[in-house]
């Protein structure tokens, strides 16, 4: 039981965290719930999650002022469980980071299932290659960084390396919005388009990308997407 994964619950209504954890323990992981944001973020100091589920509407702070510490520092999968629905909120959770959105009242068993998937897919990962060589760039997934030819490292997130690992993984493929989809999981609409495109600029920004003319990541309108670079994995 100490090598399953271990599942973060930050809500401040008890009867929730209560719910999530049996229902995740029963699943086999291991759970730790808080109700502020301050005591997670000093619970950080000692603890590494492997997936955060984490509510918006927090006593102490709004939950979307973790995200990015999370995803960006931690390296943290980040699932969003909060009471808004409306589409601005999904889509900013899922720009700054956040991997999925689940939106108040859930049956706890959707839950179990998407945790299941993003760990499958986390562990999925990990078993392939985590240096990828491009175009003078080095991407290293476990670390979650970017090289230059110069050394000089730009730091990536968890959300930002499944789409770059999605792209680096079919160099001068095109990759359509529905394979996107259907390989980085969530649900398809606005939101998700939306949030794609941000991440993806956020990419090109950090290669250093002309964003009027991108020379490594090319977008195909209407069609999807091309990454143009050679890649060796390693």
């Amino acid at each position: 039981m100490t090598d399953s994964p271990l599942v973060t619950i930050l809500d401040d209504e008890p009867e929730i965290r209560s719910m999530l954890s049996a229902a995740l323990e029963e699943a086999g992981y291991r759970t730790m719930g808080f109700s502020r944001a301050t005591e997670f973020e000093a619970a950080l100091q000692s603890i590494t999650p492997d997936l955060c589920l984490l509510d918006l509407s927090l006593p102490d702070r709004d939950g979307l002022t973790l995200i990015h510490r999370l995803a960006l520092e931690k390296g943290a999968t980040v699932v969003i469980i909060s009471g808004r629905a409306q589409v601005q909120d999904r889509v900013t959770g899922l720009e700054l980071g956040a991997d999925d959105y689940i939106i108040k009242p859930f049956d706890p068993a959707e839950v179990v299932a998407r945790v299941r998937a993003r760990l499958r897919r986390g562990r999925a990962a990990a078993e392939t290659s985590e240096v990828a060589h491009f175009e003078g760039w080095i991407a290293r997934f476990d670390s979650f960084v970017l090289e230059d030819a110069a050394g000089e490292e730009v730091p990536f997130s968890h959300a930002e390396g499944e789409v770059l690992r999605l792209f680096l993984e079919r160099p001068k493929r095109l990759i359509s919005r529905a394979m996107m989809q259907e390989t980085l999981g969530g649900a398809a609409g606005d939101s998700f388009d939306r949030a794609m495109d941000v991440r993806i600029s956020r990419l090109r920004t950090k290669l250093r990308e002309d964003p009027k003319n991108p020379r490594l990541i090319k977008t195909i309108y209407g069609a999807g997407y091309i990454f143009l670079g050679d890649v060796k994995w390693s």
